[in-house]
């Protein structure tokens, strides 16, 4: 008879279950502190991941994890402002992050994932943070309601059970505790999906417009191209649409692609010359946000805890502010040993008011908003608007907006329904937050 070998126990302050930048973050600051971590990874870094373009408020969080000289000794392409082209091709005056805020912190970065998270996991590593790639974690251990640690199965095939007084789950879209306790509330009205590649050679602004985030509005008005400039003359060129219309009744997502390229002129322009790089990725039902950040003993981070969309590039900023939110929660809990969900979960409020001012601005515009023309109309509030884009989105200054945005409504048109204001059950079942990535060469 065969026994299995018994499973290795082991004790530690703090898992963190992936290490992206959310991850990364919440365990450096807890290392940092002086208490143990240990970090699971289920990849082998460097790995491919989208979301690369950063934006000013980034800059915080990196100064606290010790992030800016390597940032500054990178190739990583600098980014100082982003502009928006209408449907008929008109280019609005770009938003100067510098001009609104005249700070180191306003330029910022546009980055290849695959390098820039391994950075921050190595980081992590400097700060005493034990982290362990190809290590796929099994099951989160419960007792009752309380998290107290993880069993996780190693690089070389054998199984842990760690024991920690705190579980973090930064594991991404997959969201290992979101869908084992069902709070994953999928956002009723940014229901959209992306398709994008890689080109070489592409068009490129010079001088301070050079590392420019440009967002393209098609021509027929139903979606908008993302051109974000990469370093080794590369540029990151997607559409975004609603989903039915990118993905129901169309080609291959290489056939979508094209026509949508073939239908924008400015896009036509631009990557006239240019050569492809890559195959063509592909995602679907991404924007969603978790009814609970924290419980007893466990916290969500990142895309475990929400996704917004890619408009105005918050991914990697609502990453690492949730990574550093948790993290300060934590630290305060161990030191007072409460590990509580009302003390874990003290920032969600915070978070989820900053996400709702952005999400307020990614709706408005699939709503008709042009900024050109709010502009026009409230001068003396580009500054605010500038503040929105650039992450300001946890002070209440951002707020003054709202109402001078509304004077520009049609009569019919309301402002945006909220994120937890209910999506149909028929269209919420049918949601899979799908990601195709294709064979051969990634950034």
């Amino acid at each position: 008879m065969v026994t299995a070998a018994p499973v290795k126990v082991s004790e530690t302050d703090v898992v963190v279950i992936g290490g992206g930048p959310a991850g990364s973050t919440a365990s450096t600051l807890i290392a940092q502190k002086g208490y143990k971590v240990r970090l699971f990874e289920r990849e082998k870094f460097p790995r491919f991941h989208i979301g690369e373009s950063l934006i000013p408020e980034t800059y915080w969080v990196l100064e606290r994890l010790n992030m800016l000289p390597k940032m500054k000794a990178s190739k990583f392409v600098h980014k100082h402002s982003v502009q928006f082209v209408s449907a008929n091709g008109k280019l609005s005056a770009p938003f100067y992050f510098y001009d609104n805020k005249p700070h180191e912190c306003s330029q910022t970065w546009q980055v290849v994932r695959s390098e820039f998270d391994l950075m921050m996991l190595n980081n992590a590593r400097e700060h005493g943070v034990n982290a362990h790639e190809g290590a796929r974690v099994l099951d989160v251990i419960m007792e009752g309601e309380k998290a107290t640690g993880v069993k996780v199965q190693l690089e070389d095939g054998t199984v842990e059970q760690v024991n920690a007084k705190v579980v973090v789950d930064a594991s991404g879209q997959t969201g290992m505790l979101m869908n084992r306790l069902k709070l994953r509330t999928w956002d009723p009205l940014l229901n959209k999906g992306a398709i994008w590649t890689y080109w070489e050679g592409a068009y490129r602004d010079t001088g301070r417009d050079e590392g420019a985030t440009v967002v393209i509005q098609t021509e027929n008005k139903q979606g908008w191209f993302w051109y974000i400039p990469l370093h080794d003359n590369r540029i990151s060129l997607g559409v975004v649409a609603p989903f039915d219309y990118l993905f129901k009744g169309r080609g291959t997502h290489e056939e979508t692609y094209n026509e949508e390229v073939e239908k924008c002129t400015v896009v036509k322009q631009r990557i006239a010359g240019a050569k492809r790089v890559t195959g063509y990725f592909a995602t679907r039902d991404y924007s969603y946000r978790c009814s609970r950040v924290a419980g007893d003993g466990w916290v969500l981070v990142g895309d475990a805890f929400g996704f917004l969309d890619p408009l105005y590039s918050s991914g990697v900023l609502l990453a690492l502010k949730s990574g550093e939110m948790a993290a300060d929660a934590i630290t305060d809990g161990l030191a007072k040993n409460d590990v509580s969900e009302a003390q874990l979960g003290n920032w969600g409020e915070k978070l989820n008011r900053g996400i709702d001012r952005m999400r307020r601005l990614v709706c408005e515009y699939y709503e008709g908003f042009s900024f050109g023309n709010f502009v026009r109309n409230f001068p003396h509030l580009r500054g605010r608007v500038t503040d929105l884009l650039i992450g300001d989105l946890f002070e209440d200054k951002v707020d003054e907006v709202w109402d001078p945005m509304e004077t520009l409504y049609n009569e019919t048109k309301v402002a945006p329904r909220m994120w937890n204001s209910g999506t149909d059950p028929e269209i919420a079942a049918n949601k899979v937050n799908e990601l195709f990535i294709p064979e051969g060469a990634k950034p």
